[in-house]
């Protein structure tokens, strides 16, 4: 090699030397910015592909609120996850294929085999709204009801709307079920649906108005809480013969009856009434009997209350109470429930109600709430 080639290769080893270490340096220029900053993620320029890019890995707790994912630390089905209830469909569910359509349905009302909740029913395929849409008017700004009536709610003007949860039975017994009638034969919708066996099922964003509590619609998320529902102690239509059993352990265990939506993914589960013996009580003066819901669900319910009192600062963790504390067991006035804000019963909205029935364990499951909330709370101070 001459002494001219020589000195050639030297220079080309030495300018990627150079190159190599300009890289270096500016790789840990910017690690070291991102490090100041507090990023939890490395500059994409780093890598040949982002990691963050592709599809992702959801937990299979979260709600949704303004598009935003909030996990509640107990499962949880979206209406777009697979085996979820979707309230946002115009087709029916469990039609049959050929038969779904919204024309199909119109038929079906005109010849009474549908009864929708919503007049004229033709004219409304949607089983929702908009919050506080009828006092669109004097609740929001020109600009403000363009960006809701579009979808564009802020997590924090929804916060000013949102102060109370509504609590029913189905009536139904599992939440494939009350969806098929509460979206398919009535044409109404809620926000959550809760299974026996504790799954929450979410079918609308909290930010829509779902039909499911009249006057409270507004400013009021709802949820469906599978149980068959209370009777009078002398009623004819009790079904607990055909929901209820006592298993050798004297417990009163759910079983399903065969035409029931949704057994199927339920028979396999030993699911059992939290109290055994069916629980007597008062709602608007008369006399109720109810089998208790079951403890998975009082689980769910805790965490899905605190979580959602969490969101919503105006939302206690408290219900309608009697100047000596106790639980109202009948309709709020309109004052009362107009400066009520935290949970409820469908009864203490409207006098031909009865859900949650006796059966609820009120004061079990606030003291649960408040107890998950701290939790919460104290967790995000850790943090």
């Amino acid at each position: 090699m001459t002494k001219s080639a020589h000195y050639e290769t030297a220079f080309r080893r030495l300018s990627r030397l150079l190159r190599f270490s300009a890289w270096r340096f500016q790789s840990c220029l910017l690690l070291g910015m991102a490090w100041i900053a507090g990023s939890h993620h490395l500059p994409s320029a780093l890598f040949a592909a982002d990691p963050e890019l592709g599809f992702q890995k959801r937990h299979g707790d979260e709600i949704v609120v303004c598009g935003q994912l909030y996990r509640i630390g107990t499962p949880v089905k979206l209406w777009m996850d697979r085996g979820g209830y979707d309230a946002y469909r115009t087709t029916r569910r469990f039609s049959p294929f050929d038969q779904r359509s919204w024309e199909k349905t119109v038929a079906d009302m005109k010849e009474g085999k549908v009864d929708f909740v919503t007049k004229p029913q033709e004219l409304h395929p949607d089983r929702y709204g908009l919050r506080y849409e009828r006092a669109s008017a004097t609740e929001f700004t020109p600009q403000q009801l363009e960006e809701v009536r579009g979808g564009g709610w802020t997590l924090e003007s929804l916060q000013e709307k949102v102060d109370q949860f509504v609590l029913h039975f189905d009536v139904c017994g599992t939440s494939a079920q009350c969806f098929y009638i509460l979206h398919d034969k009535r044409g109404l919708s809620v926000h959550f649906m809760l299974d026996v066996d504790g799954t929450i099922y979410q079918t609308l964003d909290l930010k829509e108005r779902a039909w499911h509590s009249t006057k409270a619609n507004d400013r009021s998320i709802g949820i469906e809480i599978a149980n068959i529902g209370a009777y009078r102690p002398d009623s004819r239509d009790n079904p607990f013969a055909k929901w209820y059993r006592t298993d050798a352990e004297g417990q009163a265990q759910l079983i399903f009856p065969e035409n029931i939506k949704g057994r199927e993914l339920l028979l396999s589960k030993t699911l059992r009434s939290r109290r055994s013996e069916p629980v007597k009580g008062s709602i608007h003066g008369r006399e109720y009997v109810q089998y208790d819901y079951t403890p998975e669900q009082y689980e769910a319910l805790i965490k899905l209350s605190a979580a959602l009192s969490d969101i919503f600062p105006k939302l206690k963790p408290d219900a309608p109470r009697t100047p000596e504390g106790n639980i109202i067991d009948r309709t709020l006035s309109d004052e009362q429930w107009a400066s009520f804000s935290g949970i409820l019963g469908h009864y203490h909205v409207q006098s031909n109600k009865t859900d949650p029935g006796p059966a609820m364990d009120w004061d079990y499951l606030l003291e649960g709430v408040r107890r998950q909330k701290a939790k919460i709370e104290a967790a995000r101070k850790s943090h």
